[in-house]
């Protein structure tokens, strides 16, 4: 069968639709989600940062974290979908994949999606459509769905 999976998603739910013709309806399957997304930093990690002392001198400072607890929460989320892809990939659920999301969750999807998930993406959308209905969402996609992969489509 020729499944599309389509991904509607945010740093706190990814929507999981498919659609078995380019120009069928999408039926939502799963709903999958990541409460401390909608979270604040203060609310996630109440701590201060740990203290250092400077090599040199007698300076102390506060250490710094690379992420902040949200965006570390936005990166976990993001590749516990990336494992729900890779497992229907593996599962022979769908042959292509298109995902919607905000720009920014969209970027840590795609560093989070496995190499073999990542070929079978067919369309990006940099918009945020999960609190949209099922039909709303279909609006925001082409009429035909695509079946190309991104890297050959010009």
């Amino acid at each position: 069968m020729d499944i599309t999976w389509i991904v509607v998603a945010d740093q706190a739910r990814a929507r999981l639709f498919s659609a078995s013709g380019q120009r069928g309806p999408l039926k939502e399957f799963e709903d999958l989600a990541n409460p401390e997304g909608r979270l604040h930093d203060r609310d996630l990690n109440a701590d201060s940062p740990g203290r250092a002392f400077d090599s040199m001198g007698e300076g102390r400072h506060a250490m710094g974290k690379h992420h902040s607890p949200t965006e570390q929460e936005a990166i976990r989320f993001a590749h516990e979908v990336g494992d729900r892809l890779a497992s229907g990939l593996h599962d022979g659920a769908y042959r292509h994949l298109i995902i919607s999301a905000s720009p920014r969750f969209l970027g840590l999807l795609r560093e989070a999606l496995p190499e073999d998930v990542a070929k079978h993406v067919v369309l990006e959308l940099h918009k945020d459509l999960t609190p949209l209905e099922r039909d709303e969402i279909r609006a925001h996609l082409p009429e035909r769905l695509p079946r190309a992969p991104l890297s050959s489509q010009g």
